[in-house]
């Protein structure tokens, strides 16, 4: 009898924040943020859509800033985000772009909205997440992967299922998933999942690798973890921008019900480093020693 991945913790939707004066956003991991737990995860921020009016004169969002020891992976859902960085890269993405950034030994870059968003307005949505480097690949060199929404797979719900069978799919943005593959570059295995869930009443079951730490996070609608053997143990209820993490107990599937029409959830995780965590502000490193290196090298112009 197949076993189903069992909810280790819920955490419900907690309160927002502005990051500079563009992003609305709820700190999804909470107090979980830079624990082992989550690993290659380091934080999580969602941006709830929301309405911005034309005419916003300066573009809103967060001026230049350092990072070193991590990646900062951009997911844009509705409306329009610029970068630039000190090595040169900018771009925008747009609905189901991806900018996947990797500061490695230093890098500076500014986030905005972009100029035709700023002039025109509409709905913004976004999220955030930091992915932990490996301590050989802290001092890497930086790198720029913008992804377009074309260039990331879809895989259909349950596996193999012919068109009219289909109860969702699944956006690889980075991992393997049946016979697809991310097209995101990663320094050790991440899996970051866009799953649809359009049918309330479904019951889907997902493949996931059984030594992979595993985030799932309602985007909007809601859905039923369902665990144990044939996902007849306990259940966990999630609505939107609620968050589950799960056992790490060898099982090497999820199985969800959708209790609302036109859910969308985030599969995030990956393979735990199990190297220490050293965080403050926006470097992170595997020593605090190493922190204190980082920010003498950025004041001294280094990045």
């Amino acid at each position: 009898m197949p076993q189903h991945r069992s909810v280790k913790r819920v955490m419900l939707k907690p309160y927002k924040h502005w990051v500079g004066d563009g992003f609305n956003v709820y700190p999804v991991f909470a107090d979980l943020a830079f624990k082992d737990e989550l690993s290659p995860l380091l934080m999580f921020d969602y941006a709830e859509p929301k309405q911005f009016g034309s005419k916003l004169g300066q573009p809103r969002g967060v001026g230049q800033h350092p990072h070193r020891g991590f990646e900062t992976v951009t997911i844009a859902f509705q409306g329009e985000v610029e970068h630039r960085d000190n090595k040169g890269n900018k771009g925008i993405i747009g609905p189901g772009d991806v900018q996947w950034m990797t500061a490695g030994r230093g890098i500076v870059h500014e986030e905005y909205h972009s100029p035709k968003f700023t002039k025109e307005g509409g709905t913004f949505e976004m999220c955030q997440l930091w992915v932990n480097l490996p301590k050989k690949h802290k001092m890497t060199k930086p790198r720029y992967q913008p992804i377009l929404n074309e260039q990331i797979p879809s895989v259909p719900l349950p596996l193999g299922a012919p068109e009219e069978e289909q109860l969702g799919h699944v956006r690889l943005i980075a991992g393997d998933f049946a016979d697809a593959k991310g097209k995101a570059k990663t320094y050790s295995p991440v899996n970051m999942w866009d799953v649809i869930l359009p049918h309330a009443g479904a019951e889907v079951e997902i493949p996931y690798p059984s030594d992979h730490n595993c985030i799932v996070f309602v985007r909007r609608g809601g859905v039923e973890i369902m665990s144990g053997e044939e996902g007849k143990g306990k259940t966990s209820k999630l609505g939107p921008q609620d968050v589950a993490l799960m056992h790490l107990d060898g099982s090497d599937s999820l199985k969800v019900r959708v209790d609302r029409p036109d859910t969308s959830i985030m599969i995030l995780g990956g393979e735990p480093l199990n190297e220490p965590i050293a965080a403050q502000g926006p470097f992170v490193m595997n020593t605090f020693d190493e922190i204190r290196k980082a920010m003498t090298d950025y004041r001294a112009g280094k990045f």
